[in-house]
């Protein structure tokens, strides 16, 4: 059995239902992130079988896998109740993957952002104590492939390089907590570039402030690597402000 981000168990359909299970677990996840499916509507599981044309089966994994995540919940006599976002587990990644699907994509990306800013500065200062020399020097390595795929316009090249970067810094500051969040860092910036919300050249002080925080971390500097992130966060919340103000976020 799988696991979800939250440590419950998930089981895993048939190979031959996989691909519809898969299917009909985005819809319904989307469609619920999206307000399409209310807080407090009500689903039937034969309604769900005609309406996307697979067995009660798959339908009742499906249910499984949004219940582990806090998104219905069986009730006798009613059916299957979705429960408000207050109940969701808002740190799995798939639930991130759909919100940023659905109009309040801008919401989950300011508030993951929010997240990174209060967590990846202080892994940053913790892996300046923690890292050992090869982790710091592939962290170094890593800002500058990051700088020559940015110049070159290397989208794709880029995108995959930042995740490492911060998946690396988060695991370098050695806390196990941290660590778990990284899932959630590569969904945040996927999104961000699959729905255009970045510059499709990196800014030359962001390139800056990577290789900042990988030299600070090799030269042991928690402060200097602290204020570096601290920075690129900033950069980040900035670059989307407007976006913020475009759609009434407050």
């Amino acid at each position: 059995m799988a696991q979800s981000s939250s440590g419950v168990a998930r089981a895993q359909p048939a190979p031959a239902e996989a691909g519809l299970h898969g299917r009909v677990l985005d819809r319904l996840g989307t469609a619920i992130c999206a307000g399409e499916l209310a807080p407090g509507s009500v689903l039937y599981i034969d309604d769900l079988v005609e309406q996307h044309g697979v067995s009660r089966s798959v339908v009742r994994e499906v249910l499984r896998v949004l219940a582990s995540m806090g998104f219905v919940e069986a009730r006798r006599r009613v059916g299957i109740l979705i429960r408000p976002t207050t109940d969701w587990n808002v740190f799995d990644p798939q639930v991130i993957r759909w919100r940023l699907a659905s109009a309040g994509r801008i919401t989950q990306l300011r508030s993951i952002t929010e997240l990174r800013t209060a967590v990846e500065p202080q892994a940053a200062s913790l892996a300046a104590a923690r890292a050992t020399p090869d982790e710091a020097s592939d962290l170094v390595g890593l800002a500058a492939k990051m700088w020559a795929a940015g110049k070159a316009g290397d989208e794709p090249e880029f995108l995959r390089l930042d995740i490492e970067f911060h998946r690396r810094v988060l695991v370098s500051s050695g806390n196990e907590m941290f660590v778990k969040l990284q899932e959630i860092v590569a969904e945040v910036l996927t999104g961000r570039h699959h729905y255009d919300l970045m510059p499709h050249y990196p800014d030359e002080q962001a390139l800056q402030l990577h290789a900042d925080v990988a030299q600070a971390i090799q030269r042991h500097d928690g402060d200097r690597a602290k204020h570096a992130m601290v920075q690129i966060m900033e950069q980040a919340i900035d670059e989307m402000k407007s976006m913020w103000e475009q759609t009434g976020t407050p």
